[in-house]
């Protein structure tokens, strides 16, 4: 008799297909979650530090260092050279102006301005003699004009005397003629020597002249000398402190050697070092400002110094309405310089993810905060607190901005 045979559900042939294929969805699942858990990175909430992006004023500064300069500083430089005989003060002395700072003897100096003191005294000796010969020579002159003037008026009387005379027929007309004669003689004697006379006062006043011009010659010389000498004496320029001091008791200082200087200690500016990629932006006028004591203050370029060093140029700031009280040369400041105006733009904090990324990308945050993927960002110029975003991110986005040195490749953050 025939048995019913009953069909099976599970045979071997079914069970080794289904087996297959949870063997491969599993292998496939499996991938996947190796794969994706390769490039997410579990992290501690507290050990991250996440940054709003908003939007607000923006100005770009860097950061610069300045050292704390006197605002005018006068060098001391010898105007002769000597040997330092006395020093009358020491580094870092408070000077008033015209106080002596050191003395330095020069004996070639020293005889010239002897030397020129006496040809000054012998050239007004000779003055003098000149003058009274001169004078004597006038005197003489005069005596003879006398006499002249006594005999032309003896001869005028005669020959009138004898013109009547002879038109009375009481002379002969050869008397007559010897008065005429004598009284023409005394005329043309008077004339040359009143002709004399003016040549020899030419002459003297011309004398005169050119001895006054070589004596003011020879005392602009003499006072030449004595200021050469004067200058031995090496005097504070104006009031302030004294520093750098090169001298010593005995040591030879030649003309034109650098000695020292004099700082206005009333007032200072600020010398600050700028790395060179600047150079085209900076220019006179552009304002920076620093904290000192717990205030902000302002200073302002003055004089941009173009030549670069070591990957570095100079320029010096002034302050603008004060300088703070006890800042002291030498001291280091810390400047904010401001390289445009203040303008409307997307803020990013700034942080350390900037060394791993570039500035290229972020870790951005979800809605929830809890998971931060990679986001492709643009950003543009930056201050000591904020960079310019300018694409890739808008207002109220989270992202995180510490440093990403340890997550390497990772593609998302879970925040735990």
């Amino acid at each position: 008799m025939d048995r019913v045979i009953e069909k099976k559900t599970w045979t071997i042939k079914r069970i080794l297909i289904i087996a297959g294929a949870l063997g491969i969805t599993a292998i496939i699942v499996a991938a996947i979650l190796t794969g994706r858990g390769g490039n997410r990175l579990n992290v501690d909430a507290e050990r991250v530090m996440i940054g709003e992006i908003k939007e607000g004023s923006f100005r770009e500064l860097i950061p610069v260092n300045g050292i704390v300069l006197p605002a005018t500083t006068i060098y001391l430089d010898a105007l002769e050279g000597g040997r330092v005989e006395e020093k009358f003060v020491e580094d870092g002395a408070m000077m008033k102006k015209g106080e002596a700072i050191l003395r330095l003897s020069n004996s070639d100096l020293e005889l010239s301005l002897a030397t020129q003191e006496t040809s000054v005294f012998n050239v007004l000796t000779q003055m003098n003699i000149s003058k009274n010969n001169a004078t004597q020579n006038t005197i003489r002159q005069l005596n003879q004009m006398a006499d002249v003037d006594n005999a032309l008026a003896e001869a005028e009387r005669v020959y009138t005397l004898n013109k009547t005379l002879y038109r009375d027929k009481v002379i002969a007309e050869q008397e007559l003629k010897q008065s005429e004669i004598a009284y023409n003689y005394q005329v043309r004697r008077k004339k040359l020597t009143e002709d004399i006379l003016k040549e020899d006062a030419a002459a003297v006043n011309l004398m005169t002249t050119q001895d006054k011009e070589s004596l003011a010659r020879m005392q602009n010389t003499l006072s030449l000398m004595r200021r050469k000498v004067g200058d031995l004496v090496v005097r504070a320029p104006i009031d302030g402190q004294l520093t750098s001091l090169d001298a010593e008791i005995g040591q030879n200082i030649n003309k034109g050697q650098r000695l020292g200087q004099v700082d206005v200690t009333t007032a200072f500016k600020v010398r600050v070092d700028i790395d060179e990629h600047y150079i085209s932006r900076i220019f006179t006028g552009l304002e920076g400002e620093f904290s000192f004591a717990g205030k902000n203050y302002r200073l302002r370029i003055r004089k941009v110094y173009t030549q670069v060093t070591n990957g570095r140029f100079q320029v010096d700031m002034e302050f603008l309405d004060v300088a703070p009280e006890g800042i002291r040369r030498g001291q280091t400041l810390q400047i904010r310089l401001a390289l445009s105006d203040e303008t409307s733009a997307l803020l990013l904090p700034k942080g350390g993810f900037f060394q791993q990324t570039g500035g290229n990308w972020i870790f951005k945050l979800n809605e929830a905060g809890t998971i931060a993927f990679k986001s492709d960002i643009t950003i543009g110029r930056q201050n000591p607190e904020y960079y310019e975003v300018l694409e890739g991110l808008k207002p109220g986005d989270k992202v995180i901005i510490n440093s990403y040195e340890t997550y390497g490749n990772m593609s998302e953050i879970i925040l735990k």
